[in-house]
């Protein structure tokens, strides 16, 4: 037995941090190295699906997921407009460690996808003695000269979704046809994934701020340049979103940092890489542990 298991859907628990409320689930046993997932931009947790996370709890983990703020059950700040930032990615990062908190869990290892990336190097930058590695995915570093989308992906991207439940399907399939990973297309799963986000917390609103946070932040290059705790850079070759330069700089700027290039694979994560991210997670994070 390793410590308490904690399954799906048994609390509803939420974490307090400052004027946010940060909704998250764990699973698996609370004694095993925990892993914190961190979403993108304008990504729900359950986008990192039950099967992903269940491969993360038979890799050995205690694995958390949570909603940064401003989407899904967890505070908008609808209130502050889109005018201005709102808040900071690093107070996205303070948010990450008050889940942390929340979850009664001192260190752990993160992996973070896109804008998720971004906060997970900030948690190294600002709170390394609260990790024990880290892995940044399809993300970059801040610098204007690396990480850039193509130039349709960037226009889909500013694009504002249509509010009816069809509409926002159909822009969806036609993001994930943009900058996902080409062989990997399946309207059947695109759609099935995006009508239970839809149906669970659509806020356009919190995106949009959200972007304004990533634009907001200054390039991480430089403070990265100090960070000791064991990086892991995963990239994919086909991602028009986020260019793998911002892959190669951000491994490139962490001391002995590793840097993996994902063939095939977009900005996304579609079942068939499932298998490939958590074997590569894993064998850092046991890497990490066991020096």
């Amino acid at each position: 037995m390793r410590g308490r298991p904690r399954k799906y859907g048994a609390d509803v628990p939420y974490a307090l941090h400052d004027d946010a409320e940060l909704y998250y689930e764990t699973f698996g046993f609370d004694a095993d190295p925990a892993l914190l997932l961190v979403n993108g931009l304008g990504s729900q947790c359950i986008n990192f699906r039950v099967e992903w996370v269940e491969r993360f709890v038979a890799a050995g983990f205690f694995v958390i997921r949570f909603d940064n703020r401003d989407v899904g059950l967890s505070t908008g700040f609808d209130d502050a407009g889109t005018a201005a930032a709102a808040y900071t990615l690093e107070d996205m990062a303070d948010d990450a460690v008050a889940v942390l908190d929340a979850a009664d869990v001192g260190r752990a290892h993160v992996l973070g996808l896109s804008m998720g990336g971004m906060i997970v190097q900030l948690l190294a930058i600002h709170h390394a003695d609260r990790l024990r590695s880290v892995t940044s995915m399809m993300s970059t570093t801040g610098d204007p000269d690396v990480g850039l989308p193509s130039p349709d992906a960037f226009e889909h991207l500013v694009s504002p979704s249509p509010a009816d439940r069809e509409g926002y399907l159909r822009h969806q399939l036609t993001s994930i046809r943009t900058w996902g990973s080409p062989a990997a297309y399946d309207e059947a799963w695109i759609r099935m994934t995006n009508e239970e986000a839809y149906d669970r917390a659509f806020h356009p609103s919190g995106q949009a701020r959200q972007i304004l946070a990533v634009r907001a932040a200054e390039s991480r290059t430089e403070a990265l340049g100090a960070v000791r705790v064991p990086m892991l850079v995963l990239h994919g070759d086909q991602d028009r979103l986020v260019d793998p330069s911002g892959g190669r700089r951000t491994a490139d700027a962490v001391p002995g940092a590793r840097f993996e290039l994902i063939e095939g694979l977009g900005h996304d994560y579609p079942p068939s890489y499932w298998g490939t991210i958590v074997g590569l997670v894993a064998e850092h994070a046991h890497a990490a542990d066991h020096p």
